[in-house]
């Protein structure tokens, strides 16, 4: 196979898994970047048509090659070294392999370490480059089920609401949890790396499940007690940062704790490049008790989204773009900030699990 063509079969293989890699030309730059000739050939041979953290067996992998067996298991042990592909245990507990989607190791494992070396640094340039708002609107938001969720700060929920909404609160995913993890937030090492400046912690991204247990075996993340995984929420709500996690209810995989400045949600809506409601999945919505409201403004001041503004002595929001992630709550000094249900999401619950999620991603996209 000519090795122009590879790369563009490859681009087009990975473009119709279910987080897919939108086609072009910046991400022929990344596959160069990454993958021999040889390597993009065995990519190709993984299957597609598989939720994220599905692996396959070797055998399945070489029933679409020529190589010998040996020489595959060389080629996608050396791809999983790079941080190229997703391994873990298959449905009869062999060693498994999968593609990397989008959301779930692309580009993640670029800077999970954190590292500052020339292909990290060359890495965050393509994938700014990649992801315009084009293409993170298409690989983000692939289909009308959204594969991430807001939970707003705990606190900011009433008691009431806490204990008929537990799904949406920090604490009841890390109870759940059977292996918990701590990487650095792939979005600020990459915006740093890039020369760009943000203060925000970034070992602050918490995988669960499957993603942990794949990232502590990797070296992306250190495993971590869940104790500690609550000390960094708490760390990450002191510093203005917005929750999400996979939008489902259970089996949660990851959570991402978001910056306005370098993310590609938060920071996205802030800058109002794409609505809110095309790119996530959002529940909840602020509201402000206006007799209450003294004006201060500390409120409009720290909302990640910019959505808050002062009109005379109140705050107003603008609930077209509010995201309805607490974050404001923690710095009004009167509890003049309310987090609801929105109206319109009454009734409306997640998908029970991750695979149910990714299989209805999947159909939306005719993928199925």
């Amino acid at each position: 196979m000519a090795t122009e063509n590879v790369y563009a079969k490859l681009a087009q293989h990975l473009s119709s898994l279910g987080m897919g890699y939108p086609f072009g030309d910046a991400l022929l730059e990344i596959l160069r970047e990454n993958f021999t000739p040889v390597e993009a050939e065995v990519a190709l041979a993984i299957p597609n048509k598989v939720i994220p953290l599905d692996p396959v067996s070797v055998d399945e992998i070489l029933k679409a090659l020529s190589l010998p067996k040996d020489e595959l298991v060389r080629i996608l042990d050396h791809l999983a070294e790079k941080g190229l592909l997703y391994t873990g245990k298959t449905e009869k507990g062999e060693k498994g392999y999968a593609l990397h989607q989008v959301g779930f190791g692309f580009p993640q494992t670029f800077f999970w370490k954190a590292q500052d070396t020339p292909h990290a640094r060359k890495m965050a340039a393509l994938t700014a480059k990649y992801f315009n708002r084009k293409v993170t609107r298409e690989a983000f938001s692939p289909s009308e089920t959204k594969p991430y969720r807001y939970i707003p700060i705990g606190r900011s929920i009433e008691p009431s609401q806490q204990a008929v909404l537990p799904l949406h609160m920090m604490e009841k995913v890390v109870q759940e949890a059977s292996c918990v993890a701590a990487a650095h937030c792939s979005c600020r090492v990459a915006y740093r790396l890039g020369g760009k400046g943000c203060d925000h912690p970034t070992e602050v991204c918490l995988k669960f499940n499957d993603m942990a247990r794949y990232v502590i075996d990797r070296g992306f993340a250190r495993e971590i007690t869940r104790e500690e995984a609550l000390q960094i929420i708490r760390k990450s709500e002191e510093a203005g940062l917005v929750h999400f996690v996979d939008n489902v209810e259970g089996n949660i995989q990851h959570n991402c704790n978001c910056c306005g400045c370098a993310c590609w949600n938060v920071g996205s809506i802030r800058r109002r490049k794409i609505p809110r409601d095309i790119l996530m999945a959002t529940y909840f919505i602020r509201e402000t008790d206006e007799e209450m409201c003294t004006g201060c403004g500390a409120c409009s001041e720290i909302c990640p989204v910019e959505a808050i503004k002062l009109e005379g002595d109140v705050a107003v929001v603008d609930k077209d773009w509010c995201i309805g992630c607490g974050v404001c709550s923690t710095v009004c000094p009167v509890d003049a900030v309310k987090i609801r249900l929105r109206p319109e999401k009454t009734g409306r619950l997640p998908a029970a699990t991750f695979r149910e999620l990714h299989e209805m991603i999947r159909r939306e996209k005719g993928l199925a």
